[in-house]
Formats: structure tokens, C-alpha cells, sequence
């Protein structure tokens, strides 16, 4: 039971061995729990800062990749675009040859035509004055004199 005044030798016995005590835990307990808790913190640390330091470097290369991204869609719509306008050039190229040959051909045949026509109208010419003739020599019961060429009609 406790004493008022304490007993002055137990007391300081107790403070001694408390400082006993104190200083072999603190050597064998306290400073490695310590040192072991400094350690973690300073590791937890240390990879907090290399995940932020990650975590930069890859919204940095995001970045980088998104531009590259749009570059080289950027380049493709622009070679896309160019080859598009070299074909459509080629098709211009294309139906304006097309077009002359048309043209040519429809010459052509304009000009055969119209040749054609014209032998169609001497002939036309030519059998009309025949049957002009022959009715005349029909209808005179005659020969003509002096009547220019005859064509026999299939008649």
C-alpha cells in the first residue's frame, strides 16, 4: 500500500530499474520499431513520388501518342484527298477522251450518212427520171427521142 511521504530507497530503486528497463527496451524494442517505421514511411514515400512521377510520364506519352494519332490521320486524310483528286482527274481525263471519241464517231457517221443520203437522192434522181420517162413512153404509147439514161425498175 502506498506510503505519504514514500519510502525514499524503494523509490529511487524503482526509478533506476525503470531506467534499466527503459534503456534495454529502447535498445532492443523502441529504436528498431522506430528505425523499421522511419524506413516504411520513407519507402511508401519514395514510391508515392515514382507513381505520381509515372503517372506524368504517362499522361505525358497519352498526350504524345493522341497527337501522333492525329497526325497521321491527318496525314492519311490528306493523301486520301489527294488520290481522290487524281482519280477524279483521271475520270475527267477519261470521259473527255470518251467524249472526243464520241464526238468522232458521231462525225463519222454523220458524214456516211449523209454521203448515203446523197447517193440515195442521185439514185432517187436517176429512178425518178426513168419513171418519169417510161411513163411519158407509157403514156405518149411511144419512145421517147433523145431520152437521157434508162435504169430498168425491178417492176
Amino acid at each position: 500500500m502506498l506510503k505519504i511521504p514514500p519510502d525514499w530507497g524503494t523509490f529511487f530503486a524503482l526509478i533506476v530499474s525503470f531506467l534499466v528497463f527503459w534503456f534495454i527496451f529502447k535498445r532492443l524494442l523502441f529504436d528498431p520499431f522506430l528505425k523499421l517505421l522511419a524506413d516504411r514511411e520513407h519507402k511508401l514515400k519514395n514510391l508515392k513520388d515514382r507513381t505520381e512521377q509515372l503517372i506524368r510520364e504517362g499522361r505525358v506519352a497519352h498526350e504524345r501518342h493522341e497527337h501522333e494519332i492525329i497526325a497521321v490521320r491527318r496525314e492519311a486524310l490528306a493523301e486520301r484527298e489527294g488520290e481522290r483528286r487524281r482519280a477524279e482527274e483521271e475520270v475527267g481525263h477519261l470521259l473527255e477522251g470518251a467524249r472526243l471519241a464520241a464526238k468522232d464517231s458521231i462525225e463519222q457517221v454523220r458524214t456516211e450518212i449523209e454521203r448515203e443520203l446523197r447517193a440515195a437522192e442521185q439514185q432517187l434522181g436517176k429512178l425518178g427520171d426513168n419513171l418519169a420517162a417510161e411513163l411519158a413512153e407509157r403514156v405518149l404509147g411511144r419512145p421517147l427521142k433523145g431520152g437521157g439514161p434508162r435504169v430498168h425498175s425491178p417492176n
